[in-house]
């Protein structure tokens, strides 16, 4: 599923894709990915398409907040939680920084 929302990500142009694993960090889902939208407009396209995708491929009814403002949609997917931001509001959250080790940080850049 990972392998997927990173490459529906990819196709709809979101930016600074980082992903992220949890196992051993959080119980709540496997991976976070992280990634940027340029405006309220192309993050709720970008949720928005995520979502059908992941109905679609995976019969997996994502949860699914903040999708109204545009500023920051968070997707729970189950074993994957996505973050969709506006590049100002993901500076201000830092979300990186709080779950992220600093050599992973070299490794999710990549991704």
């Amino acid at each position: 599923m990972l392998e997927r929302i990173l490459s529906s990500l990819e196709d709809d142009k979101a930016e600074d894709v980082v992903s992220i694993s949890l196992k051993g960090k959080s119980e709540i889902a496997d991976f976070m990915v992280i990634c940027s939208g340029r405006s309220t407009r192309q993050v709720a396209s970008i949720s928005e398409k995520l979502t059908d995708r992941l109905k679609q491929d995976f019969g997996v009814l994502s949860k699914v907040e903040g999708k109204e403002t545009g500023d920051w949609v968070l997707i729970d997917a189950g074993d994957v939680i996505v973050h969709v931001f506006r590049p100002e509001v993901r500076e201000f959250y830092q979300l990186e920084k709080m779950w992220m080790s600093p050599g992973e940080a070299v490794a999710a850049a990549r991704t």
